[in-house]
């Protein structure tokens, strides 16, 4: 599946860290947009990946906020609901991607979790030419607001079943996305997809959307 490639993307003073996988033969790479109070180690992330790993993806997980930045938000959350910031953050790691010659010959998608999907849905919006396909897992993709008419890239909205209030924002953002984007519902799902076998439903929906997507051009 390769081997994970520890690096550092240039994008802030002292950059941040990131592990990266690139399967011989991969169709294209997902990069990953945490949730809220998360990092690049997040087990369902990181379980995530490796299932696309082995659909022949590359996967980028990255920590969105500096060390200093992750203290300061362990104290007052405040840098991991500003959407915005976090939105700029993905665009430039995608700018990396997009420049760096192993992942810039790959066409990119966006894994966006909790918070994590508005501030990719958001970065989609700033680069339609370079993202082809979105995946939101459990994700508040309401608080991507007016960004959310400007996206061009197919959008996979995946919510449990059981994640009521999560589901509710999911159907008010997707009448926003429009014809691009399609919700799937995890039956007997809570928010976290804790339950035996749903996060596994969720990789398996995820791998599809992007092996689909990511092979065939997409509309500017």
């Amino acid at each position: 599946m390769g081997e994970t490639t520890e690096v550092s993307v240039p994008v802030v003073d002292g950059g941040l860290p990131a592990d990266v996988i690139v399967p011989s033969g991969a169709v294209g790479v997902v990069l990953f947009a945490h949730g809220s109070g998360s990092s690049r180690h997040s087990p369902r992330n990181v379980a995530v990946a490796h299932q696309f790993n082995g659909r022949g993806l590359g996967t980028v997980l990255v920590d969105l906020l500096t060390a200093e930045e992750d203290e300061r938000d362990a104290v007052t959350a405040e840098l991991r609901f500003d959407i915005g910031m976090l939105a700029e953050r993905l665009a430039a790691i995608v700018d990396w991607m997009a420049a760096e010659p192993t992942l810039g010959r790959l066409p990119i998608g966006l894994f966006g979790a909790s918070t994590g999907a508005a501030a990719a849905l958001v970065a989609a919006a700033g680069r339609p030419e370079q993202v082809g396909a979105v995946v939101s897992r459990g994700g508040r993709p309401d608080l991507a607001g007016s960004s959310l008419s400007a996206v061009r890239a197919p959008t996979l909205l995946i919510v449990g079943g059981l994640d009521e209030e999560v589901i509710v924002l999911n159907e008010q953002a997707q009448a926003e996305l429009g014809d691009v984007a399609e919700l799937r519902i995890v039956p007997g799902a809570t928010h976290l997809f804790e339950e035996p076998g749903t996060l596994d439903q969720v990789a398996d929906q995820a791998g599809t959307w992007f092996t689909t997507h990511l092979r065939q051009p997409h509309p500017a």
